[in-house]
């Protein structure tokens, strides 16, 4: 996979994230008290240390940086029902009249399957990267837990989502796909695969 690939691979499910916490964090959810740009304002200096650390376990260039300023989803904009449609793959479906997915109920709902579903879109994303990249399991998984803590305090600060719970819904949910014998993951991407788990699992105290 390209660096652009796998820099998009990362920064969509972050944009997610961020999308999903400026709507948690109004406590009504309720669309148009939602600002992305005050969400990200407070928090700007979590959001730095996320953005480092990303760039150091996967090992991004400026150019492969530079596609999250691409995507737009770091800078304020508005939220509409239909995004948190998409973060959440649809699952609760799609009401009619269409007005009732903008109800609070609905968009609650909407958000916590999205963060629970981007978060670890967001962890697969950050494994494939710093596999392909090879960077040393030890220290990005460190990191990566640094990246996936901070990322969870964006998404719900109720602390309803943990790093513990979604290194277990990856291991789950995608974990078995990459390391299956059909696979079509290459060797050693599978043992990069097997050394993260290992030691996310060590380090998050997730059996």
């Amino acid at each position: 996979m390209s660096e652009s690939m796998l820099a998009r691979g990362v920064f969509g499910p972050l944009g997610g994230v961020v999308e999903v916490g400026a709507v948690n964090v109004t406590g009504s959810w309720c669309l148009s008290d939602v600002s992305v740009g005050h969400f990200l304002a407070d928090r700007s200096d979590d959001v730095g240390r996320l953005l480092s650390g990303i760039r150091s376990v996967c090992q991004f260039s400026d150019a492969g940086m530079a596609i999250v300023d691409e995507l737009g989803r770091l800078r304020d904009h508005e939220v509409p029902a239909a995004f948190l449609l998409l973060w959440s793959a649809g699952v609760t479906g799609v009401p009619q009249p269409l007005e009732k997915l903008e109800e609070p109920v609905l968009v609650r709902r909407m958000c916590r399957m999205a963060a629970d579903l981007q978060l670890t879109l967001l962890l697969q994303a950050l494994v494939t990267a710093a596999v392909a990249a090879d960077t040393d399991a030890p220290r990005g998984a460190e990191q990566i837990v640094e990246v996936l803590t901070i990322a969870c305090t964006l998404a719900d600060p109720s602390g309803r989502s943990t790093p513990g719970l979604v290194f277990r819904m990856w291991r789950v949910a995608h974990l078995p796909g990459v390391l299956r014998p059909e696979s079509d993951a290459p060797e050693e991407g599978k043992a990069g695969f097997r050394a993260y788990d290992q030691v996310l699992d060590q380090l998050l105290d997730a059996h």
